[in-house]
């Protein structure tokens, strides 16, 4: 999909604060609200905009701790990963689920409320799973950059 300047600032702003008003949107890229929202609901058709969403504090919600699992599965069939992403998919601590190329064959983003919650996750959701062989973890000490999204190019 070719993207002019206006769909990128449009995407830019949108991703830094979904909740801007079309008239505000239209007025920061230089358009009248009618064509400024028909891009946006283009954009959106097109899927460039996925959705909309809150960004949460875990902390406020009692998630204090985050782990990066790094999981090796036993077989790479098709089947099995989709068997194994659709387990993880059941487990709503797991906010992220990566395939890799290498050694790992998944990297999962958890959060857990603390170590006893986390430990429970570990050893009767995830390591008992079918297929997996093996599965490393690193608890996240502190996070320097979280940011969501992509970066956009505007010129």
């Amino acid at each position: 999909m070719a993207f002019d300047r206006i769909d990128r600032q449009i995407m830019d702003l949108l991703q830094a604060d979904g909740r801007m008003t079309n008239v505000d949107l239209a007025e920061k890229v230089g358009l009248t609200a009618p064509p400024c929202l028909r891009r946006v609901r283009a954009l959106e058709e097109q899927g460039a905009i996925r959705g909309y969403h809150a960004a949460l504090d875990p902390a406020h919600l009692g998630y204090t701790i985050t782990v990066f699992a790094m999981v090796s599965l036993k077989s790479q069939a098709e089947a099995d990963l989709a068997a194994f992403e659709a387990h993880v998919d059941s487990i709503a601590e797991v906010r992220e689920c990566h395939m890799l190329n290498g050694e790992i064959d998944f990297i999962l983003k958890i959060v857990a409320t603390d170590l006893k919650a986390f430990q429970e996750i570990l050893t009767t959701r995830l390591t008992t799973a079918p297929n997996v062989a093996s599965v490393k973890t690193s608890l996240t000490i502190r996070t320097t950059k979280e940011l969501p999204g992509i970066p956009v190019a505007v010129d």
